[in-house]
């Protein structure tokens, strides 16, 4: 998906984003506003994860909710 397509969809977006990683924060959704690279940092970062994983659960996401 185009990033500005996820930018604009992101108000949508956020609350799916909430329930798929409940552990972020409404100020990370905020700070994230629709940026994949921003979103995976977080996932990385709040999980624990390696950069490969977290960008495929982000891509994963975002052609769910195309």
């Amino acid at each position: 998906m185009n990033q500005d397509i996820m930018a604009g969809k992101w108000k949508q977006l956020a609350g799916k984003a909430k329930i798929a990683w409940g552990n972020l924060t409404d100020d990370d959704l905020a700070r994230i506003d629709g940026n994949a690279e921003r979103l995976a940092g977080v996932i990385q970062e709040r999980y624990g994860k390696t950069r490969e994983q977290a960008e495929q659960e982000v891509n994963d996401f975002f052609e769910r909710n195309r």
